[in-house]
């Protein structure tokens, strides 16, 4: 197989793969989460669900955008004066940080109270797996691939060099992680704990594959951009996730137990 992969439609006229896999990942993902919408009835309003979607569809654009940025601030300083460059790039870490951010943010205005975020994760794993199709058989202008390596399942990319292919890495994380989430699910996990597991393991997952890839730009601290932002929404899907149990056992919590031992 030669990289960049395209497919050739009767003609000779050639489709992006990447393209052609994106496509059908926000297809199957859109089907899917409808599926579980179907199944489990979020329980908003009209309008609270369109202020939700909407909520999450900027958050998510707007982090993926702010996200690709941050993680090649030279590059992209450097054609500062292409405005159609700063339009291509996108990171998924910033798109799933940015679109919960979103989505609270909508949940706030709307006067939601209740967690919506269990019915993205099968949509979630699905069309991300999807689209690392495409950025595998995309190649090296896809921009990520792992650094080279002599491991026997290294692949060439078109440069000579065996290297990480770590979209491959991340589709079987994602089936993995997949399955262990619908496993280790249980009746008393409170709404929205599934969505957080979810963002902890993934972002878990980006943060350590990271090591492996190209790093064109690293902060003060050590990190890439994409690490960081890994690494920060890690710790805030941990802390959340603690607030969900808190709020079901409030007979565990830190102020029930001071509460108890000021009633002797």
């Amino acid at each position: 197989m030669s990289f960049p992969y395209d497919l050739r439609l009767p003609g000779g006229i050639g489709i992006p793969i990447h393209l052609v896999c994106e496509a059908v990942a926000y297809g199957v993902g859109f089907r899917l989460y409808v599926r579980a919408r179907r199944r489990q009835p979020s329980g908003l309003s009209a309008e609270q669900a369109v202020w939700t979607l909407v909520g999450c569809l900027f958050g998510a654009w707007l982090g993926s955008k702010l996200l690709a940025w941050l993680e090649m601030p030279t590059l992209y300083w450097r054609y500062r004066a292409t405005p159609w460059l700063w339009l291509e790039g996108k990171s998924i870490v910033g798109g799933l940080l940015g679109g919960w951010a979103g989505v609270e943010a909508a949940k706030r205005l709307a006067g939601v109270r209740q967690a919506t975020g269990d019915a993205y994760v099968t949509p979630l794993i699905v069309g991300m797996a999807i689209g690392r199709v495409g950025c595998f058989l995309t190649g090296l202008p896809d921009g990520t691939c792992g650094v080279a390596t002599g491991l026997p399942w290294g692949v060439d990319f078109g440069d000579g060099q065996l290297r990480h292919p770590t979209q491959l890495y991340e589709i079987a994380y994602l089936a993995a992680l997949g399955a262990t989430l619908r496993q280790t699910a249980t009746p008393a996990d409170p709404p929205g704990a599934r969505f957080r597991r979810f963002l902890l393991g993934y972002l878990a997952f980006r943060f350590a594959v990271e090591f492996i890839k190209p790093r064109p730009f690293t902060y003060p601290w050590g990190l890439t951009a994409i690490q960081t932002g890994a690494l920060l929404g890690a710790g805030a899907a941990g802390y959340a996730l603690w607030r969900l149990r808190q709020a079901r056992n409030p007979a565990i919590s830190p102020a029930f137990i001071e509460g108890e031992r000021a009633h002797g």
